[in-house]
């Protein structure tokens, strides 16, 4: 399993399990050992779901663990395979049945992990002008999903409350407001002190979620 996926999905389930009076002692070590365990990826998806069925509060968290599924995959998974293996007709086979899973959480962690491969600093313009390529034509679909996150990027200079007033207005309908708060909320300070941390989840419009979120963007950083 890779370091960085661990420490994210660790850091997300303990600061979900806390904020939400859950206890996470035995759900990390079954979902460490389904990331870990050297299976096909759509076997672990289930093994993953099945998990989640069995800890029913932490249901919120599915499509997240998923994302970091994903990115295991990429990151440690892949590796043992063939080199084109991401570009066969197997891997789009899987593609095309999971293609309704997960989030957008996905695209932020692809690019913080191109950050660190490339040792530069994250930062929302750049992922959305030059990872997302949101202005160019045949890009519209990211534009218009993130175009709360476009219309609003002057939030990164500001505070958390302010993020979170923003946030708490955003339909429900569009796909980034799961999202805005701890995405947006990252980007405004990548490295929270513990007092950061409760300023966030005060503002926040889903403490429990949003914090979550927000520990693994930190955690897998870093």
């Amino acid at each position: 399993m890779d370091q960085y996926v661990n420490r994210a999905l660790q850091a997300c389930l303990q600061a979900y399990g806390q904020l939400s009076s859950l206890s996470d002692t035995d759900l990390v070590p079954q979902l460490v050992e389904v990331f870990d365990q050297d299976h096909p990826f759509l076997e672990k998806v289930v093994r993953l779901d099945a998990v989640f069925d069995d800890f029913h509060g932490f249901e919120e968290m599915r499509e997240v663990a998923f994302d970091l599924l994903l990115i295991n995959f990429f990151a440690a998974d892949a590796e043992k395979l063939e080199d084109d293996y991401l570009e066969s007709d197997e891997w789009e086979a899987i593609e095309d049945q999971t293609i309704d899973r997960g989030t957008e959480l996905l695209n932020v962690l692809l690019y913080l992990r191109e950050c660190a491969d490339e040792s530069i600093e994250p930062q929302l313009s750049d992922y959305l002008k030059e990872f997302l390529l949101v202005d160019e034509d045949e890009f519209q679909d990211e534009h218009r999903i993130y175009e709360p996150v476009i219309a609003n990027q002057l939030l990164v200079e500001s505070a958390y409350s302010e993020i979170g007033k923003v946030a708490s207005n955003i339909p429900e309908n569009q796909e980034i407001a799961e999202l805005f708060y701890p995405v947006m909320g990252f980007f405004y300070e990548q490295k929270p002190t513990e007092a950061d941390m409760a300023e966030f989840t005060r503002s926040s419009p889903n403490p429990a979620f949003d914090t979550a979120v927000y520990s693994l963007l930190v955690a897998y950083n870093h």
